[in-house]
């Protein structure tokens, strides 16, 4: 009968970040080893807090399943000599699958002939089982630091205190370093120390609740979500949402117990973000909101232990974020005794790459490309307030409140900039150039912003990879897929209209007259590597909520003007649910076909309407020549729309071509000016996307 399996690893409180990771680490063994030795189970699942990682495992087999196979042996030419008299190889074989040589099989592989047998493996008891599982479970987790304790040679994230490995009411005997399984574990730190012993992995959930212990994290959250909100309403204000910060918190405690604190009021004169920066970062504190919006000097702590003396608590919290404030103050006082333009010169010995140069190197290479993309986008008009922001982009980097709060980049260089007497646009810019930080993130509110940060990001693509250091697999240390990814946003939702190709040899050429790059010994265009690149990005992110196949039929077109990129895959997209579509795609695929086989013969050039003989290819020339100027039309509007219900009024022409008129004709001539009226109706449809990619199946 199966029974439910609990692995417990206590330990000395893990760091917030440790602890998801390690959860998937030991589902994924778990679930791994136990499909390798066929041990069947139901659903897991997972609890962990700060001292505990477990898994809850339902309806474990009581034992693996029986499994026939065919094991293979040495080749028939090394299992017998030339007498056909089996040789050692062959006896050794036959003794290890228990069978005479004799009984055999003989299989054929790519290989040749091997000799071969059904063997048949019994299931072993999940007893039996589990502790090579659970031992491997418990080394399986790939902590990013780990520690050892005492005399033991094994590391693990915290020093471990118990384990915990029930087998429905029996223990698994496991050890990791000097700690064996059992099955007792313990409540919260100071509300419950002493030690608990646990009849069942059933009892485990509601055991640990009644020792103060929220071991869900799904139920802790909601539990840390609700008592902040509620603390913060009995507190006058609201809390100011932050999903990473209700993460953070969750993993930091066992019983969420939320206390509220204040701070000065002098303080609000500080940037908004350098207070919430100053109680999250440091602090862990949530920060509170009024009915307007406006940070209240108030915040909110979560504590892992009710207290007695609520106000004695309030008050350790209080204390700290004062001394927290007042480093700020100072930072931000002394700042402000530099203009950001006088600090420009610190940039030439701040490195941005060792092989790239300083920030001084890389602000001089964006500013004249994003003076360059404001013309090319007919943003000429900014030029000025993007020229200036682009030279004050990353002086705050080398004031003291950004190297004290590296998160604040953009945002004290914006303060700056209006302490300093900047223009409003100047200062703006300077922040908005970051955005968006992540795919969450809002997006510039106006254009210089954006052409700062578009002219920053092409330069970083270019440079990295010119280095030869672009993301492998999942690494990605530059970030060069959340450039790519912002740079797509920045282009398409600002309409920002130029040529991505050009702006790319543009951001090289920069790197070049540097003199930080060599091209000389590159097989593939540095700009066509990162054209490439931002493409897959580009398919992956319009991918989510687009078929795979039309998105890859806009992009084989071109992404060079991203914006109209977009657009040919909305009116493609549109034109899906039509009920003629599929049809018009199969008659558009067909002349792809045709013409993709002939390009290799038949260079493109003008249909020669002296050797329009039939009827049907009279016509249909005669229909091409009107539609296109039409669809010429149209897409220099960007009406994609348009452009394809032209081109489709082609399709009953087309298909009466195919009718009546033989494409592949025996006179060589006559099928080159076929062959090139239907390069000439490729050509049409080929300016929205590549109908041949399109699954009309």
């Amino acid at each position: 009968m199966p029974s439910d399996l609990l692995f417990e690893l206590g330990s000395e409180e893990l760091p917030a970040s440790f602890v998801a990771p390690a959860l998937e680490d030991l589902v994924r063994v778990i679930t791994t080893r136990a499909a390798d030795v066929r041990l069947t189970h139901g659903e897991v699942v997972k609890f962990g807090t700060p001292r505990r990682l477990a898994v809850w495992v339902k309806n474990v087999a009581d034992q693996s399943s029986d499994v026939v196979k065919d094991v293979q042996g040495p080749s028939v030419k090394a299992a017998f000599d030339k007498d056909g008299k089996p040789t050692q190889a062959a006896e050794k074989f036959a003794a290890s699958v228990k069978r005479s040589v004799a009984e055999l099989k003989r299989v054929q592989t790519p290989k040749g002939e091997y000799l071969a047998a059904q063997v048949e493996e019994k299931g072993k008891r999940a007893l039996e089982l589990l502790p090579d599982i659970l031992y491997a479970a418990a080394h399986g987790i790939a902590f990013k630091k780990s520690m050892r304790w005492g005399d033991v040679d094994l590391a693990y994230g915290r020093p471990l205190h118990w384990i915990v490995a029930l087998l429905g009411n029996e223990v698994v005997p496991v050890m990791f370093a000097d700690v064996k399984s059992g099955r007792q574990t313990r409540g919260h730190r100071f509300l419950a120390p002493a030690l608990m012993t646990l009849e069942s992995p059933a009892a485990y959930e509601a055991a640990l609740e009644k020792a103060h212990v929220v071991a869900d994290i799904a139920k802790r959250r909601a539990l840390v979500v609700d008592r902040v909100r509620a603390a913060a309403h009995q507190a006058g204000g609201k809390v100011l949402e932050d999903d990473a910060l209700y993460d953070q918190v969750t993993q930091l405690v066992e019983q969420p117990s939320p206390v509220v604190g204040a701070f000065e009021a002098r303080h609000l004169d500080l940037p908004p973000e350098v207070l919430i920066q100053e109680m999250k970062s440091h602090q862990r504190y949530f920060s509170l909101l009024d009915s307007a919006g406006k940070l209240l000097p108030k915040f909110i702590a979560v504590s892992n232990t009710p207290v007695k003396e609520e106000a004695l608590s309030v008050k350790g919290y209080e204390r700290v974020l004062k001394a927290r404030l007042s480093d700020g103050r100072f930072f931000f006082d002394e700042d402000r005794r530099t203009k950001l333009e006088e600090r420009l010169p610190k940039l030439e010995r701040v490195v941005w790459q060792g092989k790239l140069g300083s920030y001084a190197e890389k602000v001089k290479r964006f500013g004249a490309l994003a003076q360059w993309l404001a013309e090319q986008s007919g943003r000429s008009a900014f030029k000025s307030t993007v020229a200036r922001a682009a030279q004050l982009a990353k002086a705050d980097l080398v004031t003291g409140m950004v190297g004290e709060f590296p998160e604040l980049q953009g945002v004290m260089g914006r303060e700056y900039a209006l302490a300093d007497k900047e223009p409003k646009e100047v200062a703006l810019a300077i922040f908005e150039h970051y955005l968006p930080r992540n795919a969450s993130d809002m997006l510039p509110t106006q254009d210089a912003g954006a052409l700062v940060g578009l002219a920053d990001r092409l330069d970083t693509l270019c440079g990295i990879f010119a280095i030869g250091k672009g993301p492998t697999g999942a690494a990605d240390p530059f970030g060069l897929r959340r450039a790519a990814v912002g740079l797509i946003h920045l282009i398409v939702e600002r309409n920002l209209r130029f040529n991505l190709s050009a702006a790319l040899e543009q951001a090289v050429n920069g790197l070049v007259e540097q003199g930080k790059i060599d091209l000389k010994a590159r097989k593939t265009p540095l700009h066509t590597e990162v054209l490439d690149f931002i493409k897959g990005r580009v398919k992956s992110l319009w991918g989510e909520g687009q078929r795979a196949d039309v998105v890859d039929a806009v992009l084989a077109v071109g992404i060079e003007d991203l914006v109209a990129a977009k657009k040919r895959l909305e009116a493609v997209t549109a034109q899906l649910v039509r009920p003629e579509f599929l049809p018009l795609a199969a008659t558009f695929k067909r002349v792809a076909n045709i013409v993709e086989k002939q390009a290799k013969e038949i260079a493109p050039a003008p249909v020669d309407e002296k050797r329009l003989l039939e009827e049907a290819e009279k016509a249909l020339a005669a229909e091409v020549a009107k539609a296109k100027s039409q669809v010429a039309q149209a897409v220099k509007a960007d009406d994609y729309r348009t452009a394809l219900i032209t081109v489709a009024a082609l399709k009953p022409t087309v298909d009466a071509f195919f009718d009546k008129v033989m494409v592949m004709a025996d006179d060589k001539a006559l099928k080159e000016n076929r062959v090139r009226l239907l390069m000439a109706i490729r050509e049409l449809f080929g300016q929205v996307a590549d109908f041949s990619l399109i699954q009309v199946g």
